[in-house]
């Protein structure tokens, strides 16, 4: 009788640490959720006149009951986010297999990594639109243009991380497998590269952020073909269409929140609790 009054408690003890946890993980955002549409509403019912209103800033209500439950004003949106994904997506995964392979070309010499980085500096640094005109020439105006300005956007982190990571490998391991007269491929794939695999995906979480912001910018630039939600959102501005454009923001918005969860999530099941910033939490917390 003890026993399974033992084994009641120590489940209902359990029962309530996890409660616990998720109040934590969910109070916290649905406070800032609560916080943002109560500034919103004051911002369009008490700052703004009607006339005003109508233009700069629409209340939530009218944003979900004229664009987002209307399907007629929902369809393009979701058709022009699924071309984003795409985008994003196929961005990132180039983005990440030649930020990879550069940072693990300038690790094997400080000469290389000396001429190289700074060529990485200048994709991270150089405005956009003052090379659209040579994108548009190599690449088309067309969906190969937005995935270049994805790659462009999205490739600094996966080099800066990586190769920080293959840098900080401990010198004792580097003893360790000169010792054994490890080659240059044996070092590189069984020490440098598993111990960059947490900076690697702190680079990723990164990178997948910014492939969904080159995805809409991509879709500012290059206008042929099927248009993504950077095309509409420029339309919307365009039409004074200003529910539609506060709808294409929030998907927009939800997009980004939702890749960056899935690859946050991704960096803690690969790594597990080998590294705390690979999960993106603090020690203790």
């Amino acid at each position: 009788m003890g026993a399974v009054s033992g084994r009641r408690l120590s489940g209902g003890a359990a029962g309530a640490a996890r409660a616990r946890r998720l109040a934590r993980g969910v109070l916290p955002v649905l406070t800032t959720l609560v916080a943002f549409l109560g500034i919103w509403l004051a911002v369009s019912y008490l700052v703004l006149t009607p006339e005003r209103r109508e233009i700069l800033v629409p209340p939530p209500q009218q944003v979900l009951t004229d664009s987002i439950l209307r399907w007629s004003h929902l369809r393009p949106m979701l058709r022009a986010l699924l071309l984003d994904v795409q985008v994003s997506m196929i961005g990132l995964v180039i983005a990440c297999v030649l930020g990879v392979l550069a940072a693990v070309v300038m690790s094997q010499s400080s000469w290389l990594e000396r001429s190289l980085y700074p060529f990485a500096i200048l994709l991270q640094v150089v405005p956009i639109l003052a090379i659209v005109p040579l994108i548009g020439l190599w690449f088309n105006y067309g969906i190969n243009g937005r995935v270049v300005v994805c790659v462009i956007i999205a490739i600094f982190p996966m080099i800066a991380n990586t190769l920080f990571g293959i840098h900080s490998v401990e010198r004792g391991a580097h003893d360790l497998f000169t010792l054994n007269r490890a080659t240059r491929w044996q070092r590189l794939t069984k020490l440098q590269l598993p111990g960059a695999l947490p900076s690697m995906f702190a680079g990723l979480r990164i990178s997948s952020g910014l492939s969904v912001i080159g995805a809409l910018v991509g879709d500012f630039f290059f206008v042929q073909g099927q248009p993504g939600l950077g095309t509409l959102l420029s339309t919307y501005i365009a039409r004074v269409q200003s529910a539609d454009l506060f709808a294409a923001i929030l998907l927009s918005s939800l997009y980004g929140v939702v890749v960056f969860t899935l690859f946050t999530a991704l960096s803690s099941l690969a790594v597990g609790s080998w590294y705390s910033s690979a999960r993106g939490t603090r020690p203790g917390s």
